[in-house]
């Protein structure tokens, strides 16, 4: 199933305060219904594969929507994503295949 991406890139980069993060547009999260993992710059972009598996009490359509999220912030952030699917995620650590 394909679904459409919601994420755009988004000028806060750094670090997130709870401010900051509460201001952030559902469009830049990951999960945008849940406003979970932020994705702001390449750093919270591999945060957001690495904690993928962890996010509870969200659907298959949302990690559909999540995953296609992640890997349009990827291409834009210049983030290698391997897994073609969000079920690959959890398999492999993801420290070796970001790019830089």
């Amino acid at each position: 199933m394909t679904t459409s991406t919601t994420w755009e890139p988004h000028e806060t980069h750094g670090e997130l305060s709870t401010r900051k993060q509460n201001a952030l547009p559902d469009s830049a999260f990951a999960f945008p219904k849940q406003r979970k993992e932020p994705m702001t710059d390449a750093e919270h972009v591999r945060n957001a594969l690495a904690r993928f598996d962890q996010v509870k009490d969200v659907s298959d359509a949302d990690r559909d929507l999540a995953f296609g999220n992640i890997r349009k912030a990827a291409r834009h952030f210049d983030v290698s994503v391997e897994e073609k699917s969000w079920r690959d995620l959890g398999k492999v650590p993801h420290g070796s295949n970001a790019a830089h």
